[in-house]
């Protein structure tokens, strides 16, 4: 056991009460001006800025039950990070849970299940499945955490073929409200195991979750740049190509501006680029096929091959260091001529877009079918996700960039009536929650959370409010 309960900024309780929760935890307690409490809140996405009472490095899912219990003992909101990729809220005068430390991942290549706990990170199960021929539905960056991205849905890298990763959830772990560890599973508690697949971190803690692996020894994959002159016409022919892609192909469209500085390649730096993403899970002579009438507009970039399943972080080459950006997302029903346009217009070559990145994804396949357990994921009948991204100043207020709220306004003509929730972080992103389900299932939400978390405990997130009577 240690702990860290020197000198340093008060907590909101009595230091006596803080000491006695430190005494209880195998992990350490920290507060603010102690050494690690920093550390320990940091997100990768720095537009926000945790600012906790106090932190739980928590060492097992006993010490987030008792965490638990001591946040709602003294009426504290509970906050949970594993690596803060998708932070939505500042936790301020919470008590954070930090998972980081729960990081095992078991394989059981015969069941082909992993179960991990709730630090666990992508590459961390990517490793542990390989050497058994498997692979999970992880999504573009290995280094996001498994649990906040499997219950937001989970949207990967072979989504088209196997679809969403919450489909494939079997049982979950968690600490509810009340202090209680228990598990949810589609026999028991399947109204909090529907919620759980799709509803975010409103209804516990997570400390364990166990999924599906699929058979994936290698596959053919990455990425093919374009210069930015091509937006027009590499967009117009994505679009068309995808009308009868094959469901083993999952791949995306993006408008890329990266700064001009290492370790940005150079043709890269400082100017607009289109980059198209492939995974495919058929032959490489199909998926060859598939990507050559790309290869013939003459790329900039190719890293298009076969690969081993253990690189495919190098399909987007997502940046690792933490940095301050807002992220947003709507669903579309399609993509015109005119959307096309849009696009063009306001994020391509003549545009004075400076700094936001603007995406596409396939969706389709699997994705549009139902799961054998039903969630809380829904819109499964939209063809893309668009996607913005724009870098903000750490700390920056809410409201969207200028660019990508126009740009997000002029496409709501292919607005399929939802956002995907995964995709809405930086500052403000907790408001816009609502609009990532249809009314009914929305409804259903508040109803679960109302039994589960009345109090509204677990707030600090993408928050679904309890009903009003139950706070």
């Amino acid at each position: 056991m240690s702990s860290s309960l020197s000198s340093g900024t008060a907590p909101r309780v009595a230091p006596a009460g803080t000491a006695s929760l430190a005494e209880r935890i195998q992990g350490s307690v920290l507060l603010p001006g102690q050494g690690g409490y920093r550390e320990e809140k940091a997100v990768y996405n720095t537009a926000l800025e945790h600012r906790p009472a106090l932190v739980v490095a928590a060492a097992s899912a006993e010490d987030v039950r008792t965490a638990v219990a001591f946040a709602a003992e003294h009426g504290m909101a509970v906050a949970v990070q594993a690596t803060g990729h998708g932070a939505a809220a500042p936790a301020i005068d919470t008590l954070m849970i930090s998972t980081r430390r729960m990081s095992g991942v078991e394989i059981d290549p015969d069941r082909r299940t992993a179960l991990v706990q709730a630090g666990a990170l992508w590459q961390d199960v990517i490793d542990a499945a390989a050497p058994h021929g498997l692979a999970p539905l992880n999504g573009s960056s290995p280094g996001v955490g498994v649990v906040g991205y499997t219950l937001g849905g989970g949207l990967g890298l072979m989504s088209r073929t196997h679809g969403y990763a919450a489909d494939h959830v079997l049982s979950i772990d968690l600490v509810t409200a009340s202090g209680e560890e228990t598990t949810a599973t589609p026999d028991r508690h399947p109204d909090l195991f529907w919620a759980l697949r799709g509803g975010k971190g409103n209804f516990g803690v997570v400390t364990a979750m166990e999924f599906g692996l699929f058979p994936v020894p290698n596959v053919y994959a990455g990425a093919l740049i374009l210069p930015g002159r091509s937006a027009s016409e590499a967009m117009l022919a994505w679009r068309a190509w995808t009308a009868d892609c094959p469901e083993e192909m999952t791949s995306s469209l993006a408008l890329l501006r990266l700064p001009d500085a290492p370790p940005i390649p150079e043709p890269l730096r400082g100017r607009l680029s289109v980059a198209l993403r492939f995974v495919h899970l058929g032959s490489p002579q199909h998926g060859e096929r598939l990507v050559a009438p790309f290869r013939a507009m003459e790329p900039i970039v190719d890293t298009v091959r076969e690969m081993s399943y253990t690189d495919i972080a190098s399909v987007y080459s997502d940046p690792v260091a933490p940095t301050p950006y807002r992220q947003r997302c709507i669903m579309l029903d399609g993509l015109g001529d005119d959307g096309v346009r849009t696009m063009v217009e306001l994020a391509g070559p003549d545009s004075d877009c400076t700094d936001m990145i603007v995406e596409l994804r396939h969706l389709g396949g699997a994705l549009s079918r139902p799961p054998r357990v039903p969630s809380a994921v829904g819109r499964r009948d939209a063809t893309f996700t668009l996607t913005t991204l724009s870098e903000v100043p750490a700390g920056a207020g809410p409201g969207a960039d200028p660019g990508e709220g126009a740009l997000l306004e002029r496409m709501r003509v292919h607005y399929a009536g939802r956002r995907f929730i995964n995709f809405l972080s930086g500052p403000d992103a907790s408001d816009l929650t609502r609009e990532a389900f249809d009314a009914d299932t929305y409804s259903r939400l508040v109803r679960v959370k109302s039994h589960y978390d009345p109090n509204n405990i677990f707030r600090a997130n993408h928050n679904i409010a309890p009903e009003p009577e139950h706070v």
